[in-house]
């Protein structure tokens, strides 16, 4: 048996374009990518904390340092420069390996560059209830 589990994400990224007129898919910087472990081409679903939207599409690899989260094709209409996004990975695991792993947690400032923080997610209120600078960025 196969489990589908929470692989990865970027936290609250700041969405830079919104191209209607292209294809499709997600537009990520090299750097995060490669910080999220997303592949080019992998699945990836966008939450948008902005519109509460939410969908899934393709990566497709951005100049590296750009800060690049370019939304393409029809995703344009539910997603505009300055949201907020969770651009989040799943994969199959065995229940072997799904009880050795942790997701990795990519957290951003708002000019989408990588946040030297490690920690691991943490549950709703649990969060809040930390006092700033105990392993968390204090948003939601």
């Amino acid at each position: 048996m196969k489990l589908r589990l929470f692989k990865s994400k970027i936290h609250r990224a700041t969405v830079t374009h919104a191209d209607l007129d292209y294809e499709g898919s997600v537009t990520i910087d090299r750097d995060l990518m490669d910080r999220a472990q997303i592949l080019p081409y992998e699945e990836v679903h966008i939450w948008n904390v902005t519109r509460g939207t939410r969908l899934s599409t393709y990566a497709l690899e951005g100049p590296r340092g750009s800060g690049a989260v370019c939304i393409n094709g029809a995703a344009a209409h539910l997603n505009q420069p300055g949201d907020l996004v969770i651009l989040a990975t799943f994969a199959e695991m065995t229940p072997e390996e799904a009880r050795d792993h942790r997701p990795r947690v990519v957290r951003v400032d708002g000019n989408n560059v990588a946040l030297d923080d490690d920690s691991a997610e943490l549950p709703g209120p649990v969060l809040h209830s930390l006092p700033p600078g105990h392993g968390a960025t204090g948003l939601a």
